[in-house]
């Protein structure tokens, strides 16, 4: 599986950025649908970021193996974990401002 190590830190990011469900405004008719996703993901957040940094350490695991495999260094590989744990400090430090520079974001 040649981008196996890619896959865990932007599942992790990725889960991040599903602990700010609860925090990004929505229209009137979305908000009735959205509101228990909402309820259940702002229970749940604690471990929604537990499982990031899980997969984090999965994914530098995943990038040593293929380096002592391989000789050459994978750039992609190392930007996207880089990336990925950056958007996962950033959402576990300061959740409300990326809701809102998400929910600036989105039309």
């Amino acid at each position: 599986m040649p981008h196996g190590e890619k896959i865990a830190p932007v599942a992790a990011a990725a889960t991040a950025i599903a602990t700010l469900v609860c925090c990004l405004p929505v229209g009137i008719a979305a908000a009735a649908a959205t509101a228990g996703l909402a309820t259940v993901v702002s229970t749940y957040r604690s471990w929604f970021l537990v499982a990031s940094g899980a997969l984090l350490v999965v994914g530098t695991v995943q990038l040593t193996r293929a380096q002592r495999q391989c000789s050459t260094r994978k750039r992609g590989s190392l930007t996207i974990l880089a990336a990925s744990a950056i958007i996962v400090v950033l959402v576990a430090l300061f959740p409300q401002v990326i809701a809102a520079l998400i929910a600036a974001w989105i039309p």
